[in-house]
């Protein structure tokens, strides 16, 4: 099966990615390396360098040519022009603090894990403002997606349950493309996965609500067959906090300097799973 590992360069690389990447490279996969460099604003090219050395320090090889988002945009576009041709795109001049402001229909979710009881990021859901208000489709706005009433299920390979998520409850049109101009990360994401021929998708539990988003975007592109998926739990930074890109306490160039080989570096990562 192939699957990716797909990480954003706004930071260097730390534990929880290392735990990411023994679940990515474990058994007979072969494995698409993908940055996720898809905001301008917040992405450098000095992490992505640290990255790609860190992950050779560590042993992890790919079987596939190096994809970086930020040279898709042709593809990101082709994927709109799909959406479009079916009645599914609009633009959208809504700020954060106008949908917030509208009140009740600005819903907020989070997505409780399962597992351990962590609350992923909560979101800001989107009320279908401009649905209809004819903003034409250029730069300067944003650009969503509708997304209907209805239900994507798949049954995730580690938590072993059935998840049902609706996304229009969940998050409401999705935002495909930001005001500035920056591709969004569930839409660069499911256009990837299908593009690139994923079949396997591996991420921590705190994604868990992206999927059904992504797959609902996928089978609009044309996607007949899902992925399979599987989110596994996170390296901790507390009993409730999972770790960040700030966190430089577990970045893997922090523990190189100190002397850690790339053995002891993949057992802390495997030591610090949630409970």
């Amino acid at each position: 099966m192939r699957t990716r590992f797909a990480p954003a360069p706004t930071g260097w690389l730390h534990l929880g990615h290392v735990l990411n990447a023994e679940y990515v490279w474990s058994g007979a996969l072969k494995v698409l390396l993908r940055i996720e460099d898809h905001d301008r604003e917040r992405c450098r090219p000095e992490y992505e360098a640290g990255i790609l050395e860190d992950l050779d320090w560590l042993g992890y090889r790919a079987d596939f040519p190096l994809v970086r988002q930020s040279e898709r945009d042709a593809i990101y576009r082709d994927a709109v022009a799909e959406l479009a041709r079916q009645g599914l795109m609009y633009a959208c001049d809504c700020s954060r603090a106008d949908i917030e402001a509208r009140g009740p229909m600005a819903r907020r979710f989070a997505s409780v894990d399962p597992q351990s009881s962590i609350l992923a990021p909560s979101e800001l859901g989107y009320d279908g403002h401009c649905r209809d208000r004819g903003v034409p489709l250029a730069d300067g706005v944003g650009w969503r997606v509708r997304m209907d009433p209805g239900f994507e299920t798949f049954v995730d390979l580690y938590l072993g349950q059935r998840q049902d998520q609706d996304p229009q409850e969940q998050c409401g049109d999705v935002l495909v493309r930001d005001r500035l101009g920056n591709w969004t990360y569930q839409f660069a994401c499911a256009v990837d996965d299908y593009r690139q021929g994923i079949e396997l998708v591996i991420r921590g539990q705190d994604l868990l609500a992206s999927t059904g988003r992504q797959m609902r975007i996928a089978r609009l592109l044309g996607r007949t067959h899902p992925p399979a998926f599987l989110h596994h739990p996170l390296v901790m930074k507390s009993a409730t906090q999972k770790l960040s890109k700030s966190d430089g306490d577990t970045g893997v160039r922090d523990f190189r300097a100190a002397g850690w080989s790339p053995l002891e570096v993949k057992a802390a990562a495997k030591r610090r799973l949630a409970p």
